[in-house]
């Protein structure tokens, strides 16, 4: 029998719900921006419905409300899956006898495809200045983003010791990985060499608790800087290129060089293959002159044309 939370029937009841829900997520080890996207969803529905929490009736009713107004699959599925999360919580916990959307399934999304060509993303790296701290850091960004496919917040939590130059790796711990599983990625030397000189060109007050990937004032890079600086790059190229762009590109460009999908998942982080393959997009060229190579006809026909020459070869030679 699940422990009954004591309930007044007053507005603050969802808050003081919410509040032990973030820390038993605290708790579990989920990120600080998990955190701050189950408080900023749940808060949101909460804030427009203050009265429903106690309700199950009327929650029912004004969260499908809620859910029902027109809105981006991808966004129906954020609400949905946040909300969902910290009912079933409560309901485990006792504070509501049911989850009225606990049935709701996710809408299906259209993957997005971002096809960029090599001679922009070649025209992007050479934007930063690498006379500066900050163009350095760009560069040798875009550069480890583009070499392993690392997601940009594990990218802005990474130190000095988490990369082992002379085998030229960089690990990412748990604690930083978005699926808290740690992971080791290849790198290349063009990539060392850059985060290197970025190491070296760093302030020598700063200490190894300050991340590699930080501003010029020795703070820690997030995306929303990161994602100011790209617009900035984009503009000058008249190419709209995101920070998670580049992770895709590295997706594509690896399986188009001829990586595999199985070690283009373990680089990546992804707990499954089938979020793997999202990334996995051919232009139709990109198939005609993959099959003109790969077809078994090549090799299955290849012995009987011989054969065949030679027949049409013995038959002049009778005639």
């Amino acid at each position: 029998m699940p422990k009954q939370l004591k309930v007044n029937n007053s507005n603050s009841d969802w808050e003081d719900a919410l509040q032990l829900f973030l820390s038993y997520k605290k708790a579990q080890g989920r990120s600080d921006l998990t955190i701050r996207d189950y408080e900023r969803h749940i808060s949101s529905f909460f804030r427009r419905y203050p009265d429903c929490f106690n309700d199950t009736e009327k929650l029912r009713k004004c969260l499908i409300e809620y859910l029902s107004q027109p809105m981006k699959p991808v966004t129906y599925n954020l609400r949905m899956k946040n909300l969902k999360a910290f009912l079933n919580w409560c309901v485990e916990e006792g504070i509501i006898p049911s989850n009225p959307i606990a049935k709701f399934k996710p809408r299906k999304t259209d993957d997005r495809i971002v096809e960029i060509d090599i001679e922009t993303l070649q025209k992007l790296l050479q934007l930063p200045n690498r006379k500066t701290f900050a163009g350095l850091r760009d560069y040798a960004l875009m550069l480890l983003t583009l070499d392993t496919g690392i997601r940009p917040k594990e990218a802005f939590s990474l130190l000095k010791d988490h990369f082992d130059f002379k085998n030229l790796q960089v690990v990412i711990p748990s604690d930083v990985a978005k699926t808290r599983v740690s992971r080791v990625l290849p790198i290349s030397p063009v990539t060392a060499n850059a985060i290197k000189k970025l190491i070296s060109s760093r302030h020598p007050k700063w200490d190894d608790s300050v991340p590699v990937f930080c501003s010029v004032s020795g703070k820690p890079l997030n995306r929303y800087r990161w994602n100011e600086r790209m617009r900035e790059y984009s503009k000058q190229l008249g190419v709209k290129i995101r920070p998670y762009d580049l992770r895709h590109m590295f997706a594509l460009l690896y399986l188009k060089n001829g990586g595999y999908e199985l070690s283009l998942q373990k680089i990546m982080g992804h707990t499954t293959l089938e979020m793997t393959k999202k990334y996995v997009h051919f232009t139709q060229k990109d198939l005609q002159e993959i099959h003109a190579k790969a077809t078994p006809i090549n090799t299955l026909l290849k012995q009987p044309l011989n054969r065949v020459g030679n027949i049409k070869n013995q038959n002049k030679k009778k005639e």
